[in-house]
């Protein structure tokens, strides 16, 4: 463990804990750098098939450490620090979990707030315990959102609800988080671990390189129109074709069962 992060190889499995409770595991600098640096590893990782990003203590993550931020160091920050800073730490992590071509799950229970929430959004998968509490803090403290916030937020559920959620703080459960599309799936506390692990194991007996392939495709999409989504999806598929999980499939399905697939 180092830098409140807890970093874990179980098979092709990579977990990421989060292990700050007593900051709610709110992360700083150094915590966001820690798993940057593991997801920049991750995606060259040919052994790596899934990516898990958990807590330990009763809280996901209450966001960013403001106040380890601000008092690092003893002087004030000069003006500007905050976007230089920023863009290489919260707003690297989240466009990293969105572009790693492997899948990331989130399990998340307790506090999930800011930083924290966007991490849960822009995760390819986040189950939630059913009473766990999602929260958009920014303007309750007198500032804007950050970590894509405003562009995820809208995409998920909608500009009248993401305007609910940051311009009036509303908070949701787990259970109305997954009512709203927010999550893929909200469990009771007891059953979060067993849930995350199942899907997990699912996502790491894939065919690691199209589930890769059609994650940047999705995301991508959003940005495109038809024409060059279809291009995009050709050459991806060009990609699928060559690989040994692309020849297991076609095998399995001639001879009638499920595929064993490799990754590769």
């Amino acid at each position: 463990m180092e830098a409140g992060v807890v970093l874990d190889r179980d098979g092709g499995v990579l977990r990421i804990g989060l292990d700050r409770p007593h900051r709610r595991n709110a992360l700083d600098a150094a915590a966001v750098r820690r798993i940057v640096g593991a997801l920049e590893n991750a995606a060259t990782d040919d052994t790596l098939r899934v990516v898990l990003i958990e807590s330990r203590g009763p809280d996901f993550c209450s966001g960013a450490d403001w106040v380890a931020s601000n008092t690092a160091g003893g002087a004030r920050p000069r003006p500007g620090s905050v976007q230089r800073r920023i863009a290489l730490q919260a707003h690297r992590l989240v466009q990293l979990i969105t572009e790693v071509q492997l899948p990331v799950v989130c399990a998340v229970r307790g506090h999930v707030a800011g930083l924290g929430f966007q991490l849960a959004l822009a995760a390819d998968f986040t189950v939630a315990a059913e009473d766990s509490r999602f929260w958009e803090p920014f303007l309750t403290r007198g500032f804007s959102p950050d970590s894509g916030a405003t562009w995820l937020l809208p995409r998920l559920v909608g500009i009248a609800r993401a305007k609910e959620l940051l311009l009036l703080g509303r908070r949701l459960s787990g259970a109305e988080a997954a009512e709203w599309g927010l999550v893929y799936r909200a469990v009771p506390d007891t059953e979060l671990d067993k849930a995350a692990a199942e899907l997990v194991g699912t996502l790491g007996q894939a065919a690691t390189v199209a589930v890769g392939l059609t994650k940047r495709l999705v995301n991508r999409g959003l940005e495109l129109g038809l024409t060059e989504a279809m291009q995009d999806e050709a050459s991806a598929l060009e990609l699928a074709s060559r690989t040994a999980d692309f020849r297991e499939g076609l095998v399995a399905f001639k001879e009638r069962r499920s595929p064993d697939f490799g990754g590769r």
